[in-house]
C-alpha cells in the first residue's frame, strides 16, 4: 500500500517531489508506526464491514480498527465477535488488498479467542487496540497478546489507548504514567503506537468540545496531552509515536465563532469554493487541530468518518522547505554541530537542537511524501477529495 496510492499516478507526479514509499502489513514496526495516518474506527457489528474495508482502502485508508468496545452495546459483543469471523473469512476469499487492521477488544481473553476463531483469514489482522490502558489492566492483555503470536506464528502488534480516569486525575497521573512506560517499555517490540482517548478524559468531566474548538482548548485534555508526550513520546529512543485524538463532527453545526480556515491559501481563485466546504462541514477545526497535533508531537489521528481522511493525510505530507531543512540538519559533514542558514533564507537551522526533528521528518517524507515547492495543503487536499 501506498500513501495517496488511490491518486493517478499522473496526479501525483504533479504533487510531489518525492514520491511516498509503498509499504505493506510485514514493513518494520518503526515504518508502520509513522505510516498510520488517519485511523478509521468502524464498529464491529457492521453487516457490510468487508465492502467497507476494500472501499474505504479504494479511498486512501492505510488502517483501520474494527470496535467491539465503546462503539458497540454491551448487548452486541458476541454479535460483533461472530460477525468479524464471518467478514475476515469473505475479506480472505476476495484476496483484495487490505488496510492494517486491528481489533479493539474489551478483554484480554478475547485476543487469543478471536485469533482462534478467526483461522487462516487471522494474517489479515496487524494486532490489537487495547482500551484503558493502565499496567494493571495491560499487562494481562499484552501477555494475551504474546501468547497468541506465539500460538499462531503471526506477528501481531499493540496499539494501547490512554484514557483511564487515573491518568486524567492529577493525584494520579504521574504514578499511572510511570507504570504505563514500564509496561511499555517491557512489551516495546509489540507496541505500535500509543493512542490518546480524549473523549473519555473529557466524560470525566462531563465535558464535551465544540466544533470551534480543538482539544488544545480544553486545557484540561491539553494538560493531559502534554505530560503522555512528556513521558511517552521522547525522541531519546525510549519514546513511541503517540498518535492524535478523535475528531468528532462530521456534519453541519451552528457555528458560534468565526471560521479557523484563513482565506490566503485558498486565494487565487484555486479553491474558495473548497474552503467554504470545508467550513460548512467544520472541517476548519480538524484542520487547525492537526496541525497542534503536531507541534505537540502527535502523528496520525483516530477518525470515526472517512470524510476526516484525506485532510488528515493532505497536512501529513511533509513541505518541500521542511524537507530542505532536514536534509540541511542531517548532512554527514554537520556531524559536529553548528548553525546554518536555511535554503529557503527564513530561520537558522542549529543542527544539535534540530537533529531529533530532522529525524522524524524524513521518517514521515519516506510514508506520505514531499510536496513540490509551489505545492500546499490545498491542492493536496483537492486532489485526495477529486479522486
Amino acid at each position: 500500500m501506498r500513501h495517496f496510492g488511490h491518486i493517478p499516478a499522473t496526479v501525483r507526479e504533479g504533487l510531489f517531489y518525492q514520491q511516498p514509499h509503498e509499504f505493506s502489513a510485514a514493513s518494520p514496526a518503526r515504518t508502520l508506526a509513522a505510516a498510520l495516518g488517519a485511523t478509521l474506527y468502524s464498529p464491529a457489528t457492521r453487516q457490510r464491514l468487508a465492502d467497507d474495508v476494500v472501499k474505504q482502502a479504494g479511498r486512501g485508508v492505510v488502517s483501520m480498527v474494527l470496535c467491539l468496545e465503546d462503539s458497540i452495546d454491551d448487548a452486541e459483543v458476541a454479535g460483533g465477535e461472530a460477525n468479524l469471523v464471518r467478514q475476515f473469512a469473505d475479506l480472505d476469499a476476495r484476496g483484495n488488498d487490505v488496510p492494517l487492521l486491528f481489533i479493539r477488544v474489551r478483554e484480554p481473553a478475547q485476543i487469543p479467542d478471536l485469533m482462534r476463531r478467526l483461522g487462516p483469514s487471522g494474517r489479515l489482522l496487524s494486532g490489537f487496540v487495547l482500551p484503558k490502558f493502565t499496567e494493571e489492566r495491560g499487562v494481562a492483555f499484552l501477555e494475551a497478546l504474546t501468547a497468541a503470536e506465539a500460538a499462531t506464528g503471526r506477528r501481531l502488534f499493540a496499539m494501547p489507548v490512554l484514557e483511564s480516569p487515573e491518568l486524567l486525575h492529577l493525584e494520579t497521573r504521574a504514578e499511572t504514567l510511570a507504570g504505563i512506560a514500564r509496561t511499555v517499555d517491557k512489551y516495546r517490540e509489540r507496541v505500535l503506537a500509543l493512542r490518546l482517548g480524549v473523549t473519555d478524559f473529557c466524560s470525566a468531566y462531563g465535558l464535551r468540545r465544540a466544533p470551534d474548538m480543538t482539544a488544545y482548548d480544553v486545557q484540561i485534555v491539553a494538560a493531559v496531552i502534554a505530560d503522555v508526550v512528556n513521558v511517552l513520546g521522547r525522541s531519546d529512543g525510549t519514546g513511541f509515536t503517540i498518535t492524535g485524538p478523535v475528531w468528532e463532527y462530521f456534519r453541519v453545526q451552528e457555528r458560534m465563532f468565526k471560521p479557523q480556515l484563513r482565506r490566503s491559501p485558498f486565494m487565487e481563485g484555486r479553491a474558495e469554493e473548497l474552503r467554504t466546504a470545508l467550513i460548512e462541514h467544520d472541517l476548519d477545526g480538524l484542520l487547525r487541530e492537526i496541525e497542534l497535533d503536531r507541534a505537540n508531537g502527535l502523528l496520525g489521528k483516530t477518525c470515526i468518518h472517512p470524510s476526516h481522511v484525506v485532510p488528515v493525510h493532505a497536512l501529513s505530507v511533509v513541505s518541500h522547505e521542511e524537507f530542505s531543512d532536514a536534509q540541511d540538519i542531517l548532512r554527514p559533514d554537520r556531524g559536529g554541530g553548528g548553525v546554518l542558514r536555511s535554503a529557503y533564507t527564513n530561520k537558522m537551522n542549529e543542527v544539535k537542537p534540530h537533529r531529533a526533528w530532522a529525524e522524524r521528518t524524513l521518517q514521515r517524507a519516506e510514508v506520505f511524501g514531499v510536496a513540490k515547492e509551489d505545492i500546499g495543503f490545498v491542492e493536496l487536499l483537492t486532489a485526495g477529495l477529486n479522486a
